[in-house]
């Protein structure tokens, strides 16, 4: 009793030459093996690196570094403009009104500060979504703005403090070191959120 067989792509077809069982083939099918992407493409295939510590820590002490100086920036706008506005000459134009004065002192500050830390702290994050980026950087800006206000209102209103060293203390010492903390933890978890530099890189074939 003879055997033929042939074979089809992955399967093999066999004629048993027996009479009794003339025309019934069998089929076998050979399993296939998993093949990688990087194997079809007869490329290796590339593993991240993970970024060595010191150099993770060295970027955050320099953007830390770089907040700051924006940061100081701010801080002398935002006192230079309050101080003109309520003490220029003895009693400047918003002397009664210290807390419009601050709202508008710290509206100026808050551009300065706000391309300082775009362009220089986290130049390294391309944003993708300007709308989103802008109006989180605004929530958290009036959120900021409120807790400079409280520290300002409280020496004014509770402790009954309106002297100039009171309000500098309370509303620019105190309530700047406040706010530019909550400020640096928000802009980086949830205003300049897009990919960095490095990581576009990565992507690239």
């Amino acid at each position: 009793m003879g055997n033929t067989g042939r074979v089809q792509g992955d399967t093999y077809w066999c004629s048993l030459g027996s009479p009794s069982l003339l025309g019934y083939r069998r089929r076998v099918s050979y399993p296939e093996q998993p093949v990688s992407f990087s194997e079809r493409s007869g490329s290796p295939q590339s593993t991240p690196v993970d970024e060595p510590l010191t150099a993770r820590v060295i970027a955050a002490l320099r953007r830390g570094g770089a907040f700051l100086v924006v940061g100081a920036i701010g801080f002398l706008v935002d006192a230079g403009t309050y101080n003109l506005l309520v003490f220029w000459g003895g009693e400047g134009v918003l002397y009664h009104a210290p807390l419009p004065a601050k709202i508008i002192a710290i509206a100026v500050a808050t551009v300065v500060t706000y391309f300082g830390n775009k362009w220089w702290t986290f130049g390294h994050k391309k944003s993708d979504n300007p709308g989103r980026e802008y109006l989180l950087y605004a929530i958290f800006n009036v959120v900021a703005i409120g807790l400079q206000l409280g520290c300002l209102g409280f020496s004014r209103y509770v402790l009954d403090l309106s002297s100039p060293l009171s309000d500098n203390i309370s509303g620019k010492l105190i309530g700047q070191i406040v706010a530019v903390v909550f400020r640096y933890w928000a802009y980086d978890k949830f205003v300049f959120v897009g990919s960095s530099d490095s990581s576009a890189n990565d992507k690239q074939p």
